[in-house]
C-alpha cells in the first residue's frame, strides 16, 4: 500500500486528522466483521483513505461531496501559481501584509490561470489570507486584504485515491445503495447543524440533519459531530424521550477538546456504534 497520509492533502475546512488515530483503533476492532465501508459525506477523503490503509481488504466508497478530487486533479496547476506568486514576494516577511501593488500582483496571477481554466482558489486563497479565513471563489478572494504566507514547497497527493471508489451522489441515494447490507459501516460526517462549513452550497437546517440522523436506525456507524451544533442536545432529549428508538441510543462517544483562544473553546465528537442491538440483530 502507498504512504499514508495524517492529513489531507490539500486545504479543507472541518478534515478530521485530529481524530485519525481514534478512527484508526475503532476500524481496527472490527476488522473481519465488515467488508464495506461507506464514506457518505467524503469531504477531504480523510476518512475514506485512513480507512483503505487500516482495512485494506474492504472495499471503501469515497462519496466526493464536496468536488475535492477536482482540486486534487488540479495540484500541478496549483503549485505553478503559488511558485510563480512567491518568486513575486520574494524579499516581503513572512506573514507580512501585502501593499497594494502586491495584492494586485497576486490577483493577476490568479486571474491569468483562470482565464485559461480551473483554479482552486481555495487553496491559493490559504496561501494569502489571515489565518482562519476561506473563500471558494476569486470574487471572495478580491474582497480581502492579503498576506505572504505561501510556504515553501509544493502539494503532494500521490497515491492518495489510491484503492478507492470514488462517486458523487446524493448521500440519500448512496445510503439506499447499500443499506441493506449487514456487513457495511457507514461514515457520518455532515456539516455542523447552525454552523456555516465553507464547503458547503448552503446552510444545514435542522431537518437535514434529522433525515441524517435516520440513516442510523440499524446501522454500524461512525458519526462526527460538535458542540457547536446542537445535534447532541438533541439527540439527548430525544433518548430521555424515548429511549432505545433515538437515534445514537447505545452509541460510544470521544470527545477532542479544540481551543481557539484564551477564551474559547469546543469539542469535536466521534460516536461510533459498530456493533448493533441483538434486536436489530436477529439475536445473534
Amino acid at each position: 500500500m502507498s504512504r499514508i497520509y495524517k492529513s489531507a492533502p490539500l486545504p479543507f475546512m472541518g478534515q478530521k486528522r485530529y481524530f485519525v488515530r481514534a478512527f484508526s483503533e475503532t476500524l481496527e476492532k472490527v476488522e473481519g466483521k465488515v467488508d464495506l465501508i461507506v464514506d457518505l459525506f467524503g469531504g477531504s477523503g480523510l476518512l475514506s483513505h485512513t480507512a483503505k490503509r487500516v482495512l485494506p481488504g474492504c472495499r471503501v466508497v469515497y462519496n466526493d461531496y464536496d468536488g475535492y478530487t477536482d482540486r486534487l486533479a488540479g495540484i500541478d496547476h496549483t503549485n505553478e501559481i503559488l511558485l510563480l506568486i512567491k518568486d513575486r514576494l520574494t524579499g516581503v516577511e513572512p506573514n507580512a501584509r501585502l501593499t497594494e501593488e502586491q495584492r494586485s500582483d497576486v490577483l493577476a496571477i490568479v486571474e491569468a490561470y483562470e482565464a485559461k481554466g480551473y483554479v482552486d482558489v481555495m487553496t491559493i486563497g490559504r496561501s494569502v489570507l489571515f489565518s482562519g479565513k476561506w473563500v471558494k471563489t476569486l470574487e471572495e478572494l478580491r474582497k480581502h486584504t492579503m498576506y505572504n504566507r505561501v510556504k515553501p514547497g509544493g502539494y503532494d497527493s500521490a497515491g492518495y485515491l489510491d484503492g478507492l471508489e470514488v462517486v458523487h451522489m446524493d448521500y440519500r441515494e448512496l445510503f439506499d445503495l447499500h443499506k441493506d447490507n449487514s456487513r457495511a459501516l457507514f461514515l457520518l460526517d455532515p456539516p455542523y447543524l447552525t454552523t456555516e462549513c465553507g464547503q458547503y452550497e448552503n446552510y444545514w437546517r435542522l431537518t437535514d440533519y434529522l433525515n441524517v440522523l435516520k440513516l442510523t436506525k440499524g446501522t454500524k456507524y461512525i458519526y462526527f459531530t460538535s458542540d457547536k451544533s446542537q445535534i447532541m442536545e438533541l439527540c439527548s432529549w430525544l433518548v430521555d424521550e424515548f429511549g432505545e428508538a433515538a437515534p445514537l441510543y447505545g452509541a460510544n462517544a470521544q470527545v477532542r477538546t479544540n481551543t481557539l483562544n484564551y477564551q474559547a473553546k469546543f469539542n469535536d465528537m466521534m460516536i461510533t456504534r459498530i456493533q448493533l442491538p441483538l434486536f436489530l440483530n436477529g439475536g445473534k
